[in-house]
């Protein structure tokens, strides 16, 4: 017994000698897998170092996964093969003509406007988000509304209802839609619902049990059975009949109608789309979908029917990005509307935790004398994100950009809107999980009525929100300063 207690004594003297080696071991191993970024590297190595043993825990539920780079790259071809099936598609030849115009950067034929064909070529030939020019959009403002009409177009539906979602509440709202779907299901309408593994992670499978005994699909976007943080489908798309779709940035819950205490009222912004856009929608599902389900879908005319190429309507691309594309295509939209704009420049996000390029061009362009514009919640629903938020915020107000903090409620929105010209409405956020490790899809849109609509309804929203004065930041206290402080340092893994 003497010498068992002897050796534990022994083993327990060399603890922090072990700990130490284990510690530039994690250390290697976060070095070996982060090579690419050493922003996110030195990050990792810090929350490692501070937090022993406990900081390794850490990295393996929200750092990279090479394997999951591997099986994305698998993903990026399967969606390269269904997008050239798609191109060959007899109603879909006009796209092949359309690369001959965008490229002599003469597509946009709209006086004052034709600097923004450089976006449209960057869209098209790096996102492949092809431009339509006969659109009709419906903008909701609120969860209700929106909820209500998608509603409406379900319960009209013909022949298809197509849905992807990163969370689905098992609450009214998500049993009020599984209700409706499984309604049109059992009529005889092909329904698939596409969920998020770990938006989903708390959503009971019980919940779509009415709409699979009806014949409806559901199928789960990376499951999470070993619980991982990154690399989620965060898009939230619905399409009906090849018609009508919806894109945004509501999901399916009470919380997202206002109906959850803790956040009142849930200011967010969701389009309703009519024309060829949807069928960019359309074609984004089914990669996705072919993907994760092993109910493959073929493309057939019936998920693309024909619509009125007239022109005179919306103009806009659809463009998706993620792990499984070639390039961070939203962020580069991002960064193009931003180094474009001559007058103003609005955003509004829940986070607001940008790369170093986004921030480097709005510190240029608030420099430049630009009306930079931003907002985000006053309730924050992540700590770390709201403090680093604050930080990049006050050094955009120092230069002499507006920041403003959403008072009424909840702000949800991910929209940007630059000269009253061009805007963009979708799912992600201004921030780096979404611009690197989430499945995002983004309307950029390039009409004058939509981009002047939503800069209205920001201009409304500036009404029921404080705005970050200087004076007031530079007198915030110590604490904020150190929670501001190490949220930055840490704002490259949130």
């Amino acid at each position: 017994m003497r010498e068992v207690t002897i050796i534990l004594t022994e083993l327990l003297k060399q603890l922090p000698s072990i700990g130490m080696v284990l510690n530039i071991i994690f250390g290697i191993i976060v070095v070996f897998y982060e090579r690419r970024n050493p922003v996110v590297t030195w990050a990792w190595l810090m929350v490692i170092t501070l937090i022993p043993y406990l900081g390794f825990v850490i990295y393996l539920l929200i750092g990279l996964d090479s394997r999951k780079y591997r099986v994305f790259a698998a993903k990026a071809k399967k969606d390269e093969d269904i997008y050239d099936e798609f191109l060959k598609a007899d109603g879909n030849k006009f796209l092949q003509e359309q690369a001959d115009v965008i490229s002599r950067r003469n597509i946009l034929n709209v006086p004052g406007v034709e600097y923004l064909n450089d976006m449209i070529y960057l869209n098209f030939f790096s996102g492949n988000g092809a431009y339509t020019d006969n659109n009709f959009v419906k903008l909701f403002c609120d969860g209700v509304s929106k909820i209500d009409e998608m509603l409406k177009d379900i319960r009209q539906a013909k022949r298809f209802i197509h849905l992807e979602y990163y969370i689905v509440r098992n609450d009214e709202t998500g049993k009020r839609l599984i209700a409706a779907l499984a309604e049109k299901a059992a009529q005889g309408v092909d329904v698939r619902f596409l969920a998020d593994g770990m938006g989903c992670v708390f959503t009971p499978r019980r919940l779509f049990k009415p709409l699979i005994k009806a014949n409806g699909q559901v199928s789960y976007f990376l499951p999470p059975h070993f619980v991982r943080i990154n690399f989620r489908n965060h898009r939230k798309i619905c399409v009906i009949d090849g018609s009508i779709g919806y894109i945004g940035g509501l999901n399916i819950g009470n919380e997202y109608l206002g109906l959850v205490k803790r956040f009142g009222f849930w200011r967010d912004t969701h389009l309703k789309l009519k024309g060829d856009a949807v069928k960019q929608l359309e074609l984004r599902f089914l990669m996705d979908w072919n993907f994760c389900s092993p109910d493959y879908i073929k493309l057939s005319d019936g998920f693309f029917p024909k619509v009125r190429s007239s022109g005179g309507g919306v103009s806009m691309q659809i463009v998706s990005s993620g792990p499984d594309t070639a390039q961070h295509n939203i962020l580069n939209a991002y960064i193009k509307m931003i180094s474009e704009a001559n007058n103003t420049i609005y955003i509004q996000s829940p986070y607001f935790v940008p790369d170093s390029s986004i921030f480097d061009a709005l510190r240029i362009a608030a420099l430049s004398g630009i009306d930079v514009r931003i907002m985000i919640p006053s309730k924050p629903d992540h700590p770390f994100v709201y403090w680093a938020s604050l930080s990049y915020l006050g050094e955009l107000v120092e230069l002499g950009a507006k920041c403003y903090k959403y008072e009424k409620g909840f702000v949800h929105s991910k929209i940007i809107m630059i000269d009253s010209l061009v805007s963009s409405v979708g799912t992600a956020n201004m921030d780096i999980r979404s611009f690197k490790l989430n499945f995002e899809c983004n309307a950029f849109i390039y009409d004058q009525a939509v981009t002047k609509r939503l800069e209205e309804q920001f201009v409304r929203d500036i009404d029921d929100s404080s705005r970050i004065e200087y004076e007031w930041y530079v007198k915030r206290g110590n604490l904020t300063k150190v929670r501001e402080s190490v949220s930055r340092l840490l704002s490259p893994l949130l």
